[in-house]
């Protein structure tokens, strides 16, 4: 996985939440500090920041790839100066905008840590996802793009951040001859019968990105007649695996949408519930680009994830593209 992603060093471990839950261990972090994260994001992102005892700082989202938004990230820092970390999450398998996330980091002097858990098989300006800040977490959860059943890795140019990452994913036992601890660890390592599936799965990865590519290309053929639905726009910077085929719309509800699919024993989502329109984190910080609203609930309240398995066929997608028409009739 190093060699395809272009870092030096990784850790096998357990679930990228596990990895992002290392990282910031790594990093020092803990109660009295903050660390921003994308709120339009699955719930892994920033669950680790409360593991830590730390306090998230919700970043919103920009439209033309649905991400951290780097004019909010940088109003974030005038408002909260000091954070001890940035996530930023690639949404759906398209890249954040990394060059000016990753200025504005520098700027500040502070590392990013890259959610790359959707978006293996992706480049950025002809640079893999995966490779850029500090660290950068993966998944091989049950549908991600590659799978080891469950599973992730923490990926990073400092071999020093991955071997003490391993040392404390494995219950940071010291080298003795007995067991000696010196410090908490955890159970985070990936088991050997996974790392096998895993390799296996590696020999198909570009198989993988390539169907996930040709579904969403189907999707967007298929919709190009109707002006109220877009697809999540592809960057021009961006190659995207397309691992979820997304969509919003124009004054049309979503879940009316997904009603009728189900009716048609189709299986639809909503878009990600950003992280500061949910219970657990109605106290945190959230940063909007906009001045009123957010781009991230604009998109929640819009948008859902289509079927987008590499094992569908080409005539069950297009069951559900003449599903949607139907709807529209």
């Amino acid at each position: 996985i190093a060699l395809v992603v272009g870092r030096d060093h990784a850790a096998a471990l357990s679930s990228g939440t596990g990895a992002m839950h290392l990282a910031l261990q790594y990093l020092g972090v803990g109660p009295g500090d903050y660390v921003f994260s994308p709120s339009l994001t699955f719930a892994a992102t920033c669950n680790p920041i409360l593991y830590v005892g730390a306090t998230p700082v919700f970043i919103d989202s920009e439209p033309l790839t649905w991400n951290m938004s780097p004019k909010a990230l940088e109003k974030a820092f005038e408002t909260y100066p000091h954070p001890k970390a940035v996530m930023t999450v690639n949404l759906y398998g398209q890249s954040s905008l990394m060059d000016e996330i990753l200025a504005i980091c520098e700027a500040h002097n502070v590392p990013l840590l890259e959610d790359a858990a959707e978006s293996l098989g992706t480049t950025y300006k002809g640079k893999p996802s995966g490779s850029f800040g500090y660290m950068s977490i993966l998944s091989f959860n049950g549908n991600k793009i590659i799978t080891t059943s469950g599973g992730g890795m923490l990926v990073s140019n400092d071999e020093e951040a991955i071997n003490k990452t391993r040392f404390l994913a494995t219950q940071a036992r010291e080298k003795e001859r007995w067991y000696e601890h010196k410090e908490v660890g955890f159970n985070y390592r990936m088991s050997s019968v996974c790392a096998a599936i895993g390799r296996g799965q590696l020999t198909v990865l570009s198989d993988r990105v390539e169907k996930k590519r040709a579904i969403f290309k189907m999707y967007k053929e298929g919709f190009k007649e109707l002006e109220f639905i877009h697809m999540q726009p592809m960057h021009k910077d961006n190659v995207s695996n397309c691992w979820l085929s997304t969509m919003i719309f124009d004054g049309v509800d979503p879940i009316k949408v997904m009603e009728h699919l189900e009716q048609d024993n189709i299986e639809s989502r909503p878009i990600w519930k950003p992280m500061h329109l949910q219970p657990l984190y109605k106290s945190a910080p959230f940063v909007s680009e906009l001045d009123t609203g957010s781009t991230a609930e604009n998109i929640f309240a819009t948008g859902i994830c289509l079927p987008s398995d590499t094992k569908m066929t080409e005539e069950e997608q297009q069951r559900v593209i003449d599903s949607v028409h139907a709807f529209f009739k």
